[in-house]
């Protein structure tokens, strides 16, 4: 196996884990009170914004930002999916 096998292999397992925290955390989410959920939501949507001073998000770039964005997506995704179930 070469170096970008080893490194496919290692980033499909990453994104394994997080599908797998996403789904308990989601599961913990149904489970629990309404109050706690509208608490979350409320604390997810604080956060689904990278807050950098820029009132344009495409104004920062580069692999400094990668992470902050991903991080501000995933929290998003995270309100989407419980806003989402809020109103089944």
């Amino acid at each position: 196996m070469d170096m970008m096998d080893r490194l496919a292999a290692r980033i499909d397992g990453l994104e394994g884990r997080l599908i797998a925290h996403r789904r308990m955390l989601e599961k913990l989410l149904d489970l629990s009170s309404a109050e706690m959920r509208a608490e979350m939501l409320a604390w997810l949507e604080d956060r689904e914004v990278m807050l950098d001073g820029q009132e344009d998000p495409g104004v920062v770039s580069g692999p400094e930002a990668a992470l902050e964005l991903a991080l501000s997506d995933e929290m998003r995704l995270l309100h989407d999916r419980m806003a989402a179930a809020k109103g089944r």
